[in-house]
């Protein structure tokens, strides 16, 4: 990201013109890394293969070995849900340097409750829904029928869970079949379904205004399916160009090697108009400050 990018990406947050999309490199610190979830839980389920770092796969066996999907949901929100929040008043606390700006909707694929946390501690008064990628999740039709779920404002912004909440853990897409299920799901619906998974003021989100991914990384399976998924059925997520924040890949070469890598994966997003921040949640922040005059 060079400094116009920079320029008008701190614009957009000042200005409410901006959609954060947060994954569980968000987390980092609070919550165990997506892989290292995977690991641990595959060491409780004996998982037997090598690729035990990928949790829809490792969720996939356990729910097949127990024969029931919701049980091995609920342990994995036992697991997260016995953490603690993180210090929303650190200033390179990624949820709660996010609230401090006006932004009507915030969006998220994590299970935990820590943007809207953020967002009371700072004095908002956030609404929160579920998306209803099946159809047992019901569709919040009394908050998207009035006026704080189709038109939210930045004191009364909407948090929206993509991937469930670990308060229902029905709700939460963990394994294989859960994420199959979510695209067709949505690419069924699409733009002109019935706007139950991607309502009004969701779908403004992704296409009027650029979206700030944190917490992905670009050779992840989960955000390429995902975006990809959206970029179909909501064609003007284009219209707008994109900021993500990208650990750079861990590669066992050179560093020359790794910047080339770097280099493909930005021409190949590029297609997608994603810029790219080359570095942690906690450093994309820490630069923000910088920038906005709170860090020296």
């Amino acid at each position: 990201m060079d400094d116009a990018e920079w320029e008008r990406l701190l614009y957009q947050l000042r200005n409410g013109d901006c959609t954060p999309f947060l994954g569980s490199g968000a987390c980092v610190g609070t919550l165990p890394t997506g892989r290292a979830l995977s690991r641990e839980m595959a060491r409780r389920w004996g998982y037997p293969y090598d690729d035990d770092h990928d949790l829809p796969r490792v969720a996939q066996f356990a729910a097949i070995k127990y024969g029931d999907a919701v049980h091995v949901k609920r342990l994995v929100c036992d697991e997260l849900g016995a953490a603690g929040p993180p210090d929303f008043l650190d200033p390179l606390e990624p949820h709660g340097l996010l609230a401090e700006f006006p932004l009507p909707v915030y969006l998220t694929t994590n299970y935990d409750d820590f943007i809207h946390r953020s967002l009371r501690a700072v004095g908002k008064r956030p609404n929160v829904a579920v998306c209803p990628w099946n159809k047992d999740i019901p569709y919040a039709e009394e908050l998207f029928g009035s006026e704080a779920g189709w038109n939210p404002q930045p004191d009364a912004p909407l948090v929206y869970h993509l991937h469930g909440n670990l308060q229902d853990p029905r709700s939460i897409v963990l394994a294989e079949d859960d994420y199959l299920e979510f695209l067709t799901s949505l690419a069924a619906e699409g733009v002109g379904g019935g706007q139950q998974m991607l309502p009004p003021s969701i779908l403004a989100a992704l296409t009027k205004r650029p979206l700030l991914f944190i917490g992905y990384s670009l050779q992840d399976w989960t955000f390429r399916v995902l975006f990809r998924g959206l970029l179909r059925a909501v064609p003007g997520i284009h219209r707008r160009r994109h900021v993500s924040v990208q650990l750079a890949p861990t590669l066992d070469t050179t560093r020359a090697d790794v910047r080339e890598v770097q280099r493909q994966l930005a021409r190949y997003y590029e297609d997608w108009r994603i810029s790219i921040f080359w570095g942690s949640a906690e450093e994309f922040c820490k630069e923000l400050r910088r920038r906005m005059g709170a860090v020296s």
